[in-house]
């Protein structure tokens, strides 16, 4: 698979100064595998040591001497491990929460050794155990399931890709172009961005589509088995009830009594768990009024969306054999472009540091009006809205753009992308003149260049 995480981390390995790597992500995103083709791409041996599979790795790191760890790894492994030839890779380091912690002592003692660090519930072990982490000794790095462009490239259509890529809002639009894009993008958004998913898709997608349902299916299973890593918080059931609630009410307001309506209050706790494992994404409220959203956000007022359209065709028992989205019916396919969208504002967001937050805008009182998602492009507001139909019925869009004093929004549609500037009025009669840019889905990932081309 190309992923473009590959040109990250080589780039961190090649660094003077780097410090250990901690890769956070969802479990099976595709983390063992980066690290892996890491130490093969730099000529590295890989010493690969998963606290899950045996738990008995932590009895080498009781020291906080790195000499001396590394010496216990040799004598275990049979090899000694020669520091400026090898990679050390710690996985699944939220089953020995107190690695992380010895990770400092690698960073000042032994920076010749590259270290990475990974976990699948690795949010839950940063806060829930009391050592101290060695804040300023490393690094983090955020990874996504893959995006649209990865899935292209892993079926072989750069082309297509670079098509998608050269376009700008100078340039007439191409119906051959949007065609083609627009029928990957249909396929990618029934397949999912799961790199075990993609693979198949890759190899067995024309022979047998329902393999991908299974495969999805698969996924589902084995994240619901870890549900009972949070049985001290939350009730396994209830995680699960509140899981394929996400999916049900995706596109709007979480309701936490739909989710669980004997005792809503316990709902929202397992909403917590789900994104702190990754598997959900809050979508805050921001009243928009300027940067950062998140200045004047409101969590108490939230949507959310899954970290893959794979789980939501699990969760939603899409049938095996539907291969077209037309296949779905209208309400399914408004939700799964709902879901498209936020992954892939979610897959815009940095990938160092903590994970972006994603946000929208609803009106409080009075008449009703919302706006599907807002995001920050330098220092400006802009706001998206998911639509069909034509741009007269964008009541709210126009609204909020005249009350925000904005110049630019963003319209996500099934046409061909394009630019209009708009000359209308509100419906309370308000005189607004503004940019708006028509995108297709399939054009998300280059969003921030095409922003910065409308300048």
């Amino acid at each position: 698979m190309q992923r473009s995480a590959t040109a990250d981390l080589a780039h961190w390995i090649q660094h003077p100064q780097r410090r250990p790597l901690v890769l956070r992500g969802a479990r099976q995103v595709g983390k063992t595998w980066l690290v892996r083709h890491l130490a093969k791409a730099s000529g590295r041996e890989l010493i690969e040591i998963n606290f899950e599979r045996d738990p008995q790795w932590a009895q080498c790191f009781v020291d906080n001497d790195p000499v001396k760890i590394l010496q216990k790894i040799g004598l275990r492994q049979g090899r000694k491990v020669a520091v400026d030839q090898a990679l050390l890779f710690l996985d699944e380091i939220q089953d020995f929460g107190e690695g992380l912690a010895k990770l400092r002592w690698f960073a000042e003692e032994c920076p010749a050794l590259p270290v990475v660090a990974a976990g699948s519930l690795l949010e839950f072990t940063l806060r829930e155990h009391d050592y101290s982490m060695p804040v300023g000794r490393v690094s983090f790095y955020n990874l996504e399931p893959m995006t649209f462009a990865e899935y292209l490239a892993a079926h072989g259509q750069e082309m297509l890709l670079e098509a998608i890529q050269a376009w700008t809002p100078a340039d007439p639009s191409d119906d051959f172009i949007h065609t083609q894009a627009l029928r990957w993008h249909d396929r990618y958004s029934l397949t999912g961005g799961m790199p075990g998913i993609v693979a198949l898709d890759v190899a067995e997608r024309t022979s047998d589509p329902g393999q991908i349902r299974d495969a999805q299916r698969q996924l589902l299973a084995t994240y619901r088995a870890d549900f009972a890593k949070y049985a001290r918080r939350a009730d396994p059931q209830l995680i699960g009830s509140v899981l394929a609630s996400v999916a049900a009410q995706m596109g709007g307001k979480f309701i936490y009594k739909q989710a669980f309506a004997a005792q809503p209050s316990r709902a929202k706790p397992a909403v917590e768990l789900l994104c702190q494992a990754r598997l959900c994404t809050t979508i805050a409220y921001a009243a928009g009024n300027g940067v950062p959203l998140a200045a004047e956000s409101k969590p108490k007022f939230r949507k959310l969306s899954l970290l893959d359209v794979g789980l939501f065709h699990a969760l939603m028992e899409t049938p095996d054999l539907v291969t077209e989205i037309v296949d779905l019916s209208p309400s399914m396919r408004a939700r799964l472009a709902e879901q498209m969208l936020a992954q892939a504002l979610r897959a815009r967001g940095p990938r160092s540091g903590d994970p972006s937050d994603l946000y929208y805008w609803q009106r409080e009182g009075g008449r009703p009006g919302e706006i599907d998602h807002l995001i920050q492009h330098h220092s400006r507001v802009v706001p998206i809205e998911l639509k069909s139909g034509a741009a007269g019925a964008m009541k709210s869009l126009h609204q909020f753009v005249y009350d925000k004093g904005l110049d630019l929004a963003v319209r996500i549609h099934r046409h061909s992308p394009s630019r209009q500037d708009m000359d209308v009025r509100t419906t309370q009669g308000d005189h607004v003149r503004y940019r708006l840019l028509n995108l297709p889905l399939y054009m998300l990932g280059s969003l921030d260049q095409i922003l910065s081309r409308m300048g």
